[in-house]
């Protein structure tokens, strides 16, 4: 029985080292990652740093009591549909 068992384990291993090895090759092949060249790093950048500064305007013009009401509002208004 535990011949059988430990044969079993072996087999398990087997399949899950083949199995971690086509991941890894696989991996090594096609990389997740990107290289960009500087002018394209660049713009990027500063795309980035633009959207940033957006949301802050955003954010600072965001006024939670208005948004609060707004959504008791809809929620009556669901609630008054059912």
């Amino acid at each position: 029985m535990s011949q059988v068992l430990l044969y079993v384990l072996v087999v398990i291993l087997l399949i899950l080292v083949i199995i971690l090895t086509m991941l890894y090759l696989s991996a090594k092949k096609n990389p997740y990652y990107v290289v960009y060249d500087e002018e394209t790093k660049t713009a990027l950048t500063r795309r980035v740093l633009n959207l940033k500064e957006e949301l802050e305007g955003e954010l600072e013009q965001f006024d939670v009591e208005d948004w609060e009401k707004a959504l008791e509002e809809s929620i009556d208004e669901e609630v008054r549909n059912l």
